[in-house]
């Protein structure tokens, strides 16, 4: 029987049935013996067949020439072919990329944004063995076979997941294969017309990442969006997934560029920026989970730099085997079950010296100040930074962070809750820093051309002080002040040794019932970043910063207080004179160096407080004393008060004309604002309207502008305009400061620093940035002295006040004596006309006087009339160049019109019979 001889035996009888155990036996029989494939001897236990281990074994490895060779019948040869070198095969192989890209082709004959989809589609298409290892691990380790030897089915349209979900689809190897291919593609040839010579954008940020030893490069998202719209689709709803093809893909391009970087970095991370969509802290919910998103916030704690596992390998205490490495992820931590050696079950010691780390930091960022709805708390969340990322923020930083917002198990919540509670986090993937320059970089075309059209108002300053405020009735004073604090002056930093603060700094103080809060309460609307804080409710440490242990790592760190929350803004402090001594004290510091050093728990460490401090302060027993001066009737030291560039003291006096106007602008206010008031009768509607005007106007001859364009206003001038110091009157301001300290002395009210003088040049600069001037002239000199003087002359008592204003009238009178003195010359060239019409007649008509046919004062029927050209002659010749501020003063509208369009000057009618019945 031969080995086929199975399938020919003839099939005997069926025998008598058997037990269920016989059946077995013979069914395993029947196996054994077709496996075996011959008759199965039982005695020997050898099947019988074809002996292979015979002693002609040898001969089976023989050469056999003509067995070795292809037959000829069927091949297609060519003679004429001879084998090609390396680098003719490179040549060769360049020849043909280039045609293809010119037709726009790829090798899978694709076209569009899925051509030249190569793996190694550059100008060097020859790799090198230990490059080619290398990225054959990274790809393997991601689960793409794009070099296995079994070819992976292409994704010709990424779109169709076939009915997977996006999750599913992307952890397919196809998929993933083609989202590592499109992306490593869009790195390499992404060209914006914006670079130089055309060259490919993010080539150039590779190659300069690897000049600064970095590992970490941005993409734009919108760059993305518009080559790779799949990718770009995929990435905000899998990051996790999408971001680590990503990093492969970076890490490929480098390594085929730069064969030895991986000597300085063994990972390239790619970071998202520009992501088109912001959330706020407060809006982030579980729909959110597991996405890219961007939020904003204020940096308010910030732990050390920790290490964190990244691979751990684990030492055998048995037999010495090291184990691993396991990978740590977020949620779970891998050991070793048993030893790969000894096959025990440990135990097992971490191998430091082999165990991989990376930087770690966690950082809570907080709802910027000002975006914080009245009576909400603002809420915080917590991020977690990276690798290169660490230490780049402090607290007080306002930052826009873009990362996966991620959960983690934490056990204290569900002990708490009772139920299974999730923390979640910001595992963070770029960070942006905000501040003045980024929000004026969001200024439209359009509202810079309102700006710089605003700015050429001849009344630019007067228009903004009337803005200010302007549910506030009179206080122009404080109005003007408060203007120049939200402009602010140039900080300055000679050689980076001594910095000088260009902040300004605005205490508030008088009466109760003078709407000191309202006023704070709207610089916090207007301003940029403003903290709000009472001085009863704010502590030391509150203000300035402070040191607690963190409950999860059990270490010291760092918390923000208010003033370092507003750096770069405005911090507001109401009831300034509740604060305790000692609490007042720590601002020392932050109100002039704008910094706060902390040295506690082994913490040494500085902050900065960049911001103006705006302060609200009520005299000792509730009202101010005119009998005293300011430092008696304020409990308050000196040097918090030199510290302050300017004092507002409100007074509230008795003065019927001002009374009756400030009820009827209250009442008008409060009828005006009524939820219904516009469903009234349109007479009484249009009546409360014209009183109301008639009111404003009254003392105010300006128009106020839109409290939207005034905060764009604000952020462009305080990040465009920087006025230089070139041209002031060093001798003026030094003669003021002169006596100003001299009589400081002989009064004792407030003590005169040389704070006073940088006082004055941060009001000079910050009246030129109301202009959008890129100097200081004298005008904007003479209005900061007179700001600086007004505090100081309203500080003294009453019975000094009147000779202070004496001495230093010449200061404070500036522009406001201008409309007097343009008043009498109006009145002169209007008395001048009259005598000339007066001579003119007389000569003319002398006949007719004499023989009574024309009485002699018909020359008093003549309109007189004055040229606006000769009343600005005249006002030029005492350096008087602005008339429209007179033209528009009550002073001239009761007694004289214009006529705009023949530019001449007439006495009203009323006015002309007072001076003849005169």
């Amino acid at each position: 029987m031969d080995n086929n001889g199975a399938d020919d035996v003839e099939m005997p009888v069926p025998p008598a049935p058997l037990e269920e155990d016989d059946v077995v036996e013979a069914n395993f029989a029947e196996e054994e013996e077709d496996l075996l494939g011959g008759d199965y001897n039982e005695d020997e236990n050898e099947p019988e067949g074809e002996d292979l281990m015979g002693d002609n074994m040898e001969a089976d490895y023989r050469p056999m020439p003509h067995l070795d060779e292809y037959e000829q019948e069927g091949l297609d040869l060519d003679d004429n072919v001879s084998e090609m070198s390396r680098a003719e095969y490179a040549a060769v192989n360049r020849e043909l990329k280039k045609r293809d890209r010119e037709e726009g082709v790829g090798r899978g004959g694709r076209e569009g944004r899925f051509r030249g989809l190569d793996l190694f589609d550059d100008e060097d298409d020859i790799v090198e063995p230990q490059k080619f290892g290398r990225m054959k691990d990274t790809m393997r380790n991601l689960g793409i076979s794009q070099y296995e030897e079994v070819p992976v089915e292409g994704v010709e349209n990424l779109e169709d997941m076939r009915g997977h979900t996006l999750q599913e689809w992307i952890t397919q190897i196809a998929p993933r294969t083609e989202i590592f291919n499109r992306f490593r593609n869009f790195l390499m040839n992404f060209t914006q017309e914006k670079t130089k010579k055309g060259g490919a954008l993010y080539m150039e940020r590779i190659k300069k990442m690897c000049i600064d030893n970095m590992n970490s490069f941005e993409v734009d998202y919108n760059d993305l969006a518009s080559n790779q719209e799949v990718l770009a689709f995929f990435l905000p709803e899998c990051p996790v997934e999408m971001l680590e093809l990503f990093n492969a893909a970076a890490l490929e391009v480098v390594m085929a560029n730069f064969p030895h970087y991986e000597r300085i970095n063994q990972e390239i991370v790619v970071r998202i920026s520009d992501l088109p969509i912001q959330e706020e802290i407060r809006a982030l919910r579980q729909v959110h989970l597991n996405q890219l998103i961007r939020t904003s916030g204020v940096v308010a704690s910030a732990t050390g730099i920790l290490p964190k596992l990244s691979a751990v390998k684990y030492d055998c205490t048995k037999c010495g085997a090291v184990n691993g490495p396991f990978y740590v992820t977020a949620t779970e931590e891998t050991y070793p079950t048993s030893c790969i050696e000894c096959q025990s079950r440990g135990p097992f010691d971490v191998n430091t010296l082999e165990t991989v780390y990376e930087n770690f930091q966690r950082v809570v960022i907080q709802e910027s100040p000002g975006k914080v709805a009245a009576g909400r708390l603002p809420r915080s969340k917590e991020c977690i930074f990276k690798g290169d990322l660490v230490d780049t923020v402090a607290p007080g930083d306002e930052i826009e962070v873009t990362g996966i917002y991620s959960n983690n198990y934490d056990g204290s919540l569900n002990t708490k809750n009772g139920f299974p509670v999730f923390a979640t986090v910001i595992i963070v993937n770029h960070i942006k820093r905000n501040d003045e320059n980024t929000l004026a970089r969001s200024l439209t075309d359009k509202d810079m051309k309102e700006i710089q059209a605003l700015s050429k108002e001849e009344l630019i300053s007067d228009m903004i002080t009337a803005s200010i405020a302007p549910s506030i009735y009179g206080h122009n004073d404080i109005k003007k002040a408060l203007a120049l604090a939200l402009f602010g002056g140039v900080p300055k930093n000679p050689g980076g040794k001594h910095k000088l603060r260009g902040d300004i700094n605005v205490l508030l103080c008088g009466d109760p019932g003078t709407a000191k809060s309202h006023f704070l309460k709207y610089i916090e609307k207007i301003a940029n970043r403003p903290v709000f804080t009472t001085g009863q409710g704010a502590s030391a440490v509150g203000l300035t910063a402070y040191v607690k242990k963190n409950p999860q790592t059990r270490e010291w760190t760092l918390e923000a207080g208010a003033l370092v929350l507003a750096d770069k803004g405005v911090c507001l402090i109401d009831e300034f004179d509740k604060m305790n001594d000692a609490d007042r004290t720590s601002i020392h510091e932050a109100m002039e160096q704008q910094s706060i050093s902390i040295s506690k728990a082994g913490i040494v460490t500085s902050l900065q407080a960049r911001c103006s401090v705006i302060a609200a302060a009520n005299p000792i027993g509730g009202r101010y004393d005119s009998s005293l001066t300011f430092a008696e009737n304020v409990n308050l030291s000196d040097p918090i008060l030199s510290r302050f560039d300017a004092f507002c003291i409100v007074k509230d006096t008795v003065n019927e004309e001002v009374d009756r106007k400030l009820a009827r602008f209250v009442v008008g206010s409060h009828c005006r604002n009524h939820p219904h008031f516009a469903e009234g009768d349109d007479d009484a509607v249009r009546a409360f309207e014209e009183d109301a005007e008639e009111v404003e106007n009254n003392d105010s001859h300006v128009k106020p502008i839109a409290q939207d364009v005034l905060k764009k206003y604000i952020t462009y001038a305080r990040d465009r305009i920087h006025p230089k110091l070139h041209s002031i009157d060093q001798d003026k301001i030094a003669n003021m400061y002169a006596e100003l300290r001299r009589e400081s002395m002989i009064t004792g009210s407030v003590a005169i620093t040389v704070r006073h003088i940088e006082s004055i040049i941060r009001l000079s600069e910050a009246h030129a940035k109301m202009h959008l001037r890129e100097y200081v002239n004298e005008d904007d000199v003479n209005s900061a002295i007179q700001v600086c003087l007004k505090s100081f002359v309203d500080a003294q008592k009453f019975s000094v006040k009147k000779n202070m204003e004496h001495i230093f009238s010449r200061y404070l009178s500036y522009r406001r004596d201008n409309n007097e003195l343009l008043l009498f010359m109006v009145r002169q060239l209007v008395q001048d006309q009259r005598t000339y019409l007066r001579v003119h007649w007389q000569k003319t008509n002398s006949r007719a006087i004499a023989e009574g046919q024309v009485d002699a004062d018909g020359w008093r029927d003549q309109l007189v009339e004055v040229s606006v050209r000769d009343l600005e002659e005249k006002a030029r010749r005492v350096n008087i160049t602005n008339l429209k501020n007179f033209f528009g003063s009550n002073a001239f509208k009761k007694s004289f019109q214009i006529d705009t369009r023949r530019k001449v000057i007439s006495m009203r009618t009323d006015e002309v019979d007072g001076q003849e019945a005169a």
